[in-house]
């Protein structure tokens, strides 16, 4: 991997739209939006990687990869780990900040954030009460009903 890309992904794991667009009101651009749908969906699925208390290298390898199919760009481990466990958590929990984005996104958007993250918890072929809790959390954060994330509107 370049070091390009390392500095490509790193900007990415700090997640600066994420916290643009949720301090203010404005709508982002299309480039912008571009952006603003990869810090939320590695924001989602990086945060999917502990929510069971335990970053398994398998669940991040499946971040990188669902990552890499649904962008195009390669993110390091590295970065995952960061947007993991990122200070970001600190200032509000995930769902107040997946609430605020869901507005900037489109509901297309949402749907194939909340379908990754389900390919995350079903990686290492067990589905704990707290990762199905933390999928809950997300659909519910992200304005999404039942027959949406199943495909049937």
């Amino acid at each position: 991997m370049s070091s390009d890309l390392g500095d490509e992904t790193m900007v990415l794991a700090q997640l600066k739209n994420v916290f643009r667009f949720f301090e203010g009101s404005e709508m982002p651009s299309g480039e912008e939006k571009e952006q603003l749908i990869k810090e939320v969906l590695l924001m989602v699925l990086a945060r999917a990687t502990s929510s069971d208390s335990n970053i398994d290298n398998l669940e991040v390898e499946t971040v990188q990869n669902i990552f890499k199919a649904r962008t195009g760009e390669e993110v390091s481990t590295k970065d995952v780990r960061v947007a993991a466990l990122s200070e970001l958590y600190e200032s509000a929990p995930l769902p107040r900040y997946l609430s605020k984005m869901s507005g900037k996104l489109g509901q297309d958007d949402c749907i194939m954030i909340v379908e990754s993250l389900a390919e995350v918890i079903k990686t290492d072929g067990e589905v704990r009460p707290t990762e199905i809790e933390f999928f809950n959390s997300v659909v519910k954060a992200m304005g999404l009903s039942s027959a949406q994330v199943a495909g049937l509107e």
